[in-house]
């Protein structure tokens, strides 16, 4: 008796997930492709703009509402999580199939879990490449871990149809039974044991090596009048609470030591293409920024905003070395996953503040947030930012970048935005009378914030106490006190830029009762 479809599944599903757990090690432990993220980002850049933009809205609100402690974790947790549901789901499907084919045919299951295993790990193999997550000097490697995986994992389906088939008299159910049960403890354990190993691997290759700045040095506010009232969130973000939001499950594959940075393009708009190594761009002097980044699908008083302390270079030096030519209008930042964004060269004339960083809070970036190179440039959201940037190339035209041409903001200017972070009330006094005290953070960009107005339930707007920021670039710590009677109340907070304008988005409310 041949082994009917819904075998086949249980039998895909279970070395579905030891090829997962395998994986899932290798990537970990040596950096090779991990599968099903390859496949997942490959498809998710294939699917229309407006279907993304929902996908990634929809984790926002969703972390939101079951106020997570980080959005951007949680968000990149779920995508994780899907990719690797989607695959495991895959591959029980195929199987399903595969042993509903080899139920109607004599066909050798062997062999065509070997064709099937192969083909399978030739389309891995392609997605990795074509998604740039194999890195030079390493397709050999890789293209092998792939390919033999798939291929181990389409002999191993040929060979359990095989065993499940009844050769002889002898066979019975039972026998078939306990197989399944053998079979499926076997890869079970193998697939516990590498995600284990996996996860152990991984916490060691995310430890930060070096002192950090903010280690050793005071804030340059440390001695500012107003301080943050206890409750607001850190005025400088903590390395490991720096928010991450991007277009991959899984960053690209980075060799340190062959990375370099390319800037050219056609003949006729550079004089001179250049090549960088990272060495050669730390021995240029560098430039240290204070910075708030934020993502542009932050929502109001969410987490996908942070401030730390940025090092690198001024790309008006490195775009000035090249020599653009006259007819070059804008340079096209092209990333090693292929993120691309393109930047105004009158831009980077006006601002040397746009810089290529390499570091953040005194050490080396992590690959998870660019390294080793990616785009700082002032009042724009992070979507216009790429990391781990390859190539600068000069072209005559403006083009839309990676989001752009999914339709998201062409300009991804940061919206002037305020914020309540903390509320409380003091006990009332004998004449009925409590005090009010709240604060949170005011954020607009480059263009800085003049003044924010806190107003108590329908009461008047008050101006708020503000910290000195950290720069011109960072947000702006706010605080107020005023009296109150009653036991519960709304608290809203607007703010104006830097030159006197009011934010365009509704004002923040946060209710707050006395208990």
């Amino acid at each position: 008796m041949k082994p009917p479809a819904r075998v086949g599944a249980w039998v895909g599903a279970v070395l579905t997930a030891g090829l997962i757990g395998v994986g899932y090690l290798g990537w970990k432990l040596f950096g090779l492709p991990f599968a099903p993220f390859d496949l997942f980002d490959f498809t998710a850049r294939a699917l229309p703009g407006a279907f993304v933009t929902f996908a990634i809205d929809s984790m926002v609100r969703v972390s939101q509402t079951l106020q997570l402690a980080s959005t951007g974790s949680a968000a990149k947790l779920a995508e994780q999580t899907l990719a690797v549901g989607l695959m495991l789901a895959g591959g029980t499907a195929v199987a399903a199939m595969a042993f509903a084919a080899l139920a109607l045919s004599n066909e050798s299951a062997l062999l065509f879990g070997g064709v099937l295993g192969s083909m399978f790990g030739a389309i891995a193999l392609i997605v990795a490449n074509q998604l740039d997550r194999i890195a030079p000097g390493d397709q050999f490697i890789s293209g092998s871990w792939l390919v033999s995986g798939f291929l181990l994992w389409g002999l191993a389906l040929g060979w359990a149809n095989d065993r499940l088939r009844a050769p002889s008299a002898g066979a019975t159910v039972d026998a078939r039974r306990q197989f399944l049960i053998r079979f499926s403890r076997g890869v079970a354990a193998l697939t516990v044991v590498s995600t284990i190993g996996g996860a152990i691997a991984g916490a060691f290759r995310k430890t930060v090596a070096g002192i950090r700045w903010s280690d050793a040095n005071a804030l340059p506010n440390a001695s500012a009048s107003v301080k943050a009232l206890p409750g607001t969130r850190a005025e400088f973000t903590a390395l490991v609470d720096h928010y991450r939001i991007d277009a991959d499950t899984r960053p690209p594959a980075i060799d340190a030591r062959r990375w370099q940075l390319r800037i050219g393009g056609p003949v006729e708009l550079i004089e001179q293409p250049l090549t960088f190594t990272l060495d050669d761009l730390r021995a240029f002097e560098p430039m240290h920024q204070f910075v708030t980044l934020s993502c542009i699908s932050n929502p109001i008083g969410g987490d996908l905003i942070s401030t730390t302390r940025w090092t690198g270079v001024s790309a008006q030096r490195l775009v000035a070395r090249a020599r653009p030519g006259p007819r070059a209008t804008h340079v096209k930042i092209t990333s090693a996953d292929g993120f691309w964004e393109v930047v105004a060269l009158d831009a980077i004339r006006r601002d040397e503040r746009i810089m290529l960083a390499y570091e953040w809070d005194g050490v080396p970036l992590p690959l998870d947030h660019g390294f080793p190179l990616r785009l700082y440039a002032p009042n724009l959201y992070g979507m216009k930012q790429p990391k781990w940037i390859t190539t600068i190339d000069a072209i005559d035209h403006w083009e839309a970048g990676y989001w752009v041409s999914r339709g998201w903001d062409r300009e991804g200017q940061m919206h002037a935005t305020s914020v309540v972070d903390v509320v409380s009330v003091s006990a009332a006094s004998a004449a009925g009378r409590a005090i009010l005290t709240a604060g949170g953070i005011a954020h607009a960009g480059a263009r800085g914030v003049s003044k924010v107005e806190v107003r108590v339930d329908d009461g008047e707007w008050r101006e708020a106490s503000l910290r000195d920021p950290l720069s011109g670039t960072t947000w702006v710590v706010w605080r107020i006190e005023s009296p109150v009677t009653n036991s519960s109340h709304v608290v809203s907070v607007r703010c104006y830029d830097g030159d006197g304008t009011l934010q365009q988005d509704e004002p923040h409310a946060r209710r707050v009762q006395r208990t």
